[in-house]
């Protein structure tokens, strides 16, 4: 028998369902979009509906559907989600209200009782676990953020005062599994609703840019580009506490070793979506490939700099700059479409190296090769910038959804596929494309980076003024 492994990749735009073999080869995948955030009330922006259990339902008949193997040689299911999610269950585990997304302000405040009914308060993944298994067991590396969690032990807190602050009793949370460990297993009901043999084990992976991680082979001394919706760079370390601001903290899709994460951009990737939109409209899959291809290809000819245009990454301010707007800078009437399109990739680049270069520094160390992932790696001009920018070789990731294939890793080790973690990512990370540095192009971006890095002493006193005036003329 071949053994296949089920990942879901429940990301904040979309669900991806994949089959892999124990090769790490995708054998059949799916997508569901999820539908946008309901932001209707000021400071909550929620999943509507049962959005994310949608989604997974039908991306995971989908996979099924083109899988052209016996479902019965599919060992396993890994299950990962989005991060920073709280979601308030009945006693049957059934929503009490809509799930809270990562950019819903209540997540970042301890727990508040609204609704009688809540029973639990637990993750995206918790959720999803009971969904599956009828289970009240959840991923311990998926809890970031508000909880009564140790983060030495990966599990819930021995003092008393941790569940005070948080307004979380021990009785309403989940019982907590690492990555790796049994969850339960699919149930008649779900197997209905999902189209995956009923008995399946499900296992635990973490938070999802930590399995992202995994799939994409990073190991400690070297970097990964997270290019999505939210860009991060990020690494892996022993300790659970960061040194500084520079980086944070949070548990890694491995038991005992730490994801140190840089600050990152809010809606990364979004702005190329957005700069796609604007050129062409609400058009079909196929016509925005064809433009973000012609876009490729003029961007390639471009010099660095893009002709003095600059591009400040803040479509969606920082927490710790909530002023902040995103800004295109240096019009002269020469540029065009291409030269923006070049500038926003530039300054994704630049703003992740200068965080980077600020985590490492704080580590002491030079972190090398980095790896790109993320739909972002897809494009060659990308990738020469990025090389180009951080000065040093940029490895693209060789499967679509590196969080899908760590999710995989989990469940392989979990199941027995392979005896340890090592042999796990060995067999199933294949190495990608690598792009080198080009001398000159590193050149002109480090003199262009004098101006960049100091750009926002500028910017952020004008955008100040900016959101004085407009909270003026709301209370007009």
């Amino acid at each position: 028998m071949t053994p296949y492994l089920l990942a879901i990749d429940n990301g904040s735009q979309s669900t991806k369902v994949t089959i892999f073999d124990a090769r790490g080869h995708a054998v059949a995948s799916a997508r569901r979009r999820l539908k946008p955030y309901d932001t209707s009330v000021p400071g909550r922006a929620i999943h509507p509906g049962d959005d994310i259990w949608d989604s997974i339902q039908h991306a995971c008949r989908a996979a099924m559907a083109q899988f052209s193997g016996n479902p019965a040689d599919i060992a396993a299911v890994g299950l990962c989600t989005i991060r920073f999610c709280r979601v308030l269950l009945a006693a049957d585990g059934s929503l009490t209200e809509p799930v809270l997304s990562w950019m819903d302000q209540r997540v970042s405040r301890a727990y508040e009782p609204a609704s009688p009914l809540t029973r639990y308060v637990t993750t995206s993944s918790g959720y999803i676990t009971h969904r599956l298994t009828g289970q009240f067991t959840d991923a311990a590396a998926n809890y970031q953020g508000v909880w009564p969690i140790d983060q030495d032990t990966a599990t819930w807190s021995s003092d008393p005062a941790a569940y005070v602050s948080t307004g979380m009793p021990r009785d309403m949370l989940f019982d907590l599994v690492p990555p790796g460990g049994r969850l339960g297993q699919v149930t008649a009901a779900a197997a209905q609703a999902t189209g995956m043999p009923a008995g399946l084990p499900v296992y635990a992976t973490a938070n999802d840019k930590a399995v992202e991680a995994l799939g994409s082979g990073l190991e400690e001394g070297t970097v990964l580009l997270s290019l999505g919706t939210y860009i991060a760079a990020m690494t892996i370390g022993s300790s659970s506490t960061s040194a500084d601001d520079s980086y944070w903290v949070n548990f890694a899709a491995r038991p005992g070793r730490y994801l140190y994460e840089s600050t990152g951009i809010r809606r990364g990737m979004w702005m190329v979506s957005w700069f796609r939109t604007l050129l062409e409209g609400s058009h079909g899959e196929l016509e925005m490939t064809r433009l973000e291809d012609a876009l490729n290809v003029e961007a390639s000819q471009l010099a660095p700099g893009s002709n003095g245009l600059l591009t400040l990454p803040d479509w969606l301010a920082p927490g710790h700059a909530v002023w902040r707007r995103g800004a295109l800078l240096g019009f002269d009437g020469s540029q065009g479409r291409a030269h923006i399109y070049r500038s926003i990739l530039e300054g994704i680049a630049l703003t992740m190296a200068n965080n980077t270069a600020a985590m490492e520094k704080t580590l002491g160390c030079w972190l090398s090769p980095v790896l790109v992932s993320g739909g972002g790696s897809r494009s060659d001009v990308m990738m020469q910038v990025v090389a180009d920018v951080f000065d040093r070789p940029a490895r693209r990731t060789t499967v679509t959804d590196a969080a899908g294939l760590g999710a995989a890793i989990c469940a392989a080790v979990g199941q027995g596929i392979y005896p340890d973690w090592d042999q796990a990512t060995a067999a199933m990370v294949a190495i990608g494309d690598q792009f080198a540095p080009d001398a000159p192009a590193v050149r002109a971006y480090q003199q262009i980076n004098k101006i960049y890095a100091g750009l926002t002493s500028f910017t952020d006193p004008l955008f100040r003024s900016m959101a004085d005036a407009l909270e003026g003329l709301d209370r007009a």
